[in-house]
């Protein structure tokens, strides 16, 4: 089973070198590695001259889907796994995920369990993002856990459902494990194969305290679904409050804006 891993970047010269070394010491070497560079400027592209064996594409910076659909496009396996740049694998993850694909071919992808871990230190998971055993859309609405790290995928899954959405500038990858779960199941491996590192503040989640905001606009795509909608409210009433608490306008108007698309339904 041969598997291209992608890894976008962007400024992580002091994590690169992590993530990049816990691929080359898999137990199951990765057929291509791919970095993609969305413009960094630090000195990532040091690190990356260390690792002749990477191939390396370099973009503008256009954010963290852009750069993950351009390692796609540059894949030559039809295997995949995502691997951010802050993060990185136990030495078994490729080996059990392959091994595990092999003898249950019906599915086309998997997830991992995770570590956490804050200045090196295990942290302890919160209950919302403790992994399911065989997520679904309905389950995934208020919280996706599935993590890009924690991935393998057919590429006929993508052909399928589609790349990242590039206006999503976060929850990118709620938005596309949703719109793959309305067709295909997810199991969980139960080990925790990939490693995250927390507490960053240049991580996406730390900078948007309006993540909701980006949630709605990937239910959105899928407002035919009750459950959705009754979603979407639910999520609009807590920004609403948000929104007076920022005194953002704009986020009050814009879930004035969704709570009346909602009433055509």
């Amino acid at each position: 089973m041969k598997i291209s891993v992608v890894i976008p970047t962007y400024n992580r010269e002091q994590t690169l070198k992590r993530a990049i070394d816990s691929v080359l010491a898999q137990r199951l070497q990765a057929s291509e590695i791919i970095v993609v560079d969305d413009g960094s400027t630090d000195n990532s592209f040091s690190v990356l001259k260390e690792y002749p064996q990477v191939k390396v594409v370099s973009q503008a910076n256009k954010g963290v889907s852009a750069a993950r659909n351009t390692g796609i496009a540059c894949s030559s396996n039809e295997w995949m796994a995502f691997l951010d740049s802050d993060d990185e694998w136990h030495v078994d993850k490729l080996l059990v995920q392959a091994d595990y694909h092999k003898t249950n071919p019906q599915y086309k992808l998997s997830y991992t369990n995770e570590k956490w871990l804050r200045h090196n230190k295990e942290m302890k998971i919160p209950k919302r993002h403790i992994k399911q055993k065989n997520p679904s859309f309905l389950s995934s609405l208020k919280h996706c856990q599935i993590g890009p790290s924690t991935v393998v995928m057919h590429k006929s899954v993508i052909e399928d459902i589609g790349l990242f959405d590039e206006e999503m500038e976060v929850c990118e990858d709620y938005d596309l494990w949703l719109r793959i779960l309305k067709s295909y199941e997810i199991p969980l491996i139960e080990d925790e194969l990939t490693i995250k590192h927390a507490g960053r503040e240049d991580q996406l989640s730390m900078r948007y305290w309006d993540l909701d905001r980006w949630h709605i606009r990937s239910l959105l795509k899928h407002t035919q679904e009750r459950s959705v909608r009754e979603m979407i409210a639910s999520k609009c009433e807590g920004l609403k409050k948000a929104s007076l608490k920022y005194n953002d306008t704009a986020l009050m108007n814009e879930c004035n804006h969704w709570l009346r698309v909602l009433e055509k339904y």
